[in-house]
């Protein structure tokens, strides 16, 4: 058979994704702190955008009030003739005005944020306090610039000594240097180096902490207290009191220096109580109210000598403008119907607290509200909802099923915290086993695995039985 190259039309269906539709689906997922910057963006770049002023909206209900108000100060002025104003006037001790001026005269000033010093300027002006040999400055300078956020230096005293042209002991003798200077433990090698230095700058590097790190090391990661008591002849009591010591140092000194500042939350979603009900609404009172400017508006409609040019240009803003407020009207009921949609799921989380969450999936609450599951998605992912209960992530709701013998079903969260429940009433000398823990919770109902336990465990940072045990 002979092939031949040759065109052939054709139709065919297909879903394509188009310019608008993709933006509709950014503006969804987007967090409303970053939906406010989009938007007062959009407002400077169409200028058939403008913001709705509150003072405008609330001009018309304040009129009749000022009318009202307007018979009164005449009475109220022969009232003020009569009062002292030197009780007004600054005095010799400060300045005069309500505290509210006063704190708006500070909102004039720039509020600058105060500079932090980065990790490796801080321990770099530790070593300037105590040497000005610039050859142990570089090296210092050199090793600081190669320790990792936790404060271990990750790079081989070879090659330190090879780029900075010096010898291996004088890289050591920097090196201990900075293994002194704050925060207690940078600069060591490993963990085990780095609890031997805490150690020492706690006056303690003759005690039996330091010998337990020194010599016992894997013994003590692995918690065989049993071993180390037979070999340093001393109680397994004893070996336990000083892992609580040893426990007390910090695994990663440097992040002491280098966290940075907490990131506060700002919920998308509210939820709150009113009666017998729960009422959700939108966090959204910093976020541009939007609007179509009437001066271009009646402008194209009224001006006919206006190019064509220009013409479409204002006409084709004119549809964006509509269009970016439509959509931004259709997020918001859809991100309402959504957690309202969640709220009649989970009312007994909202009632009684976290142990009563129920299994719930995108997909179900897809179907409820007539939507497809992506778009639940969407409006789940890094959103956060304010509610009596606390803050919470959208994505927390959710989550899948357990069976119960009685044929209901428990979301997985509730499970963990009975794990977390059962292990802290445990009698820590007779920790329960990942085995015994599903008994008990079978006992109760709930059809568990071991393996599942032990998953759960993991999950919530709790460590294994033989871990737990306290002598």
């Amino acid at each position: 058979m002979e092939m031949k190259l040759g065109m052939r039309l054709g139709m065919h269906q297909r879903l394509v994704m188009t310019p608008r539709l993709q933006q509709a689906l950014k503006l969804l997922q987007m967090p409303t702190q970053e939906l406010q910057q989009v938007l007062r963006q959009e407002i400077l770049q169409n200028p058939l955008l403008e913001e709705v002023d509150e003072i405008e909206e609330n001009l018309e209900d304040e009129a009749p009030v000022e009318e009202e108000a307007a018979g009164e100060k005449d009475e109220q002025a022969t009232k003020d003739e009569k009062e002292d104003w030197d009780d007004y006037f600054e005095t010799a001790f400060g300045m005069g005005g309500t505290q509210a001026e006063i704190e708006e005269r500070e909102d004039f000033l720039e509020r600058v944020p105060v500079a932090k010093p980065s990790f490796s300027e801080f321990i770099m002006s530790q070593l300037r306090l105590v040497t000005k040999d610039e050859k142990v400055l570089g090296i210092g300078e050199y090793i600081i610039g190669n320790l990792d956020d936790s404060g271990y230096l990750v790079c081989p005293l070879e090659d330190i000594s090879r780029t900075c042209s010096a010898t291996i002991e004088e890289v050591e003798n920097v090196l201990k240097i900075i293994q002194t200077f704050e925060p207690s433990g940078i600069g060591a090698r490993d963990l085990r180096e780095g609890l031997l230095i805490q150690l020492e700058a706690k006056g303690l590097s003759d005690s039996m902490a330091a010998k337990i790190v020194a010599g016992y090391f894997e013994e003590f990661k692995q918690k065989k207290y049993l071993d180390i008591s037979k070999k340093l002849k001393i109680s397994i009591k004893e070996v336990q009191v000083q892992a609580g010591v040893i426990g007390n140092l910090s695994p990663k000194p440097g992040l002491d220096i280098v966290s940075e500042d907490p990131k506060y939350v700002i919920p998308d979603l509210i939820v709150e109580r009113v009666g017998d009900k729960f009422v959700v609404y939108l966090n959204d009172r910093n976020v541009p109210r939007l609007r179509i400017s009437q001066s271009y508006k009646s402008e194209l409609q009224s001006n006919h000598e206006i190019s064509d040019e220009t013409r479409n240009f204002i006409q084709g803003r004119l549809k964006n403008a509509k269009w970016l407020i439509q959509t931004i009207e259709q997020r918001r009921r859809t991100m309402i119907k959504v957690m309202e949609n969640i709220v009649e799921a989970q009312m007994n989380f909202f009632e009684k607290g976290a142990g009563y969450l129920k299994p719930l999936t995108l997909q179900q609450v897809a179907v409820k509200i007539g939507m497809h599951e992506s778009t639940v998605s969407r409006v789940t992912t890094n959103k956060y909802v304010q509610t009596p209960r606390g803050v919470f992530e959208l994505k927390y709701f959710f989550s899948s099923a357990l069976s119960t013998e009685s044929g209901e079903e428990v979301s997985a969260k509730s499970a963990k915290l009975r794990i977390k429940k059962i292990i802290s009433k445990e009698d820590t000398k007779k920790p329960m086993s990942d085995q015994k823990i599903a008994d008990l919770l079978r006992k109760d109902g709930l059809i568990i695995a071991r393996r599942t336990v032990a998953k759960y465990r993991e999950q919530l940072g709790i460590l294994p039985a033989r871990h737990r045990k306290e002598y």
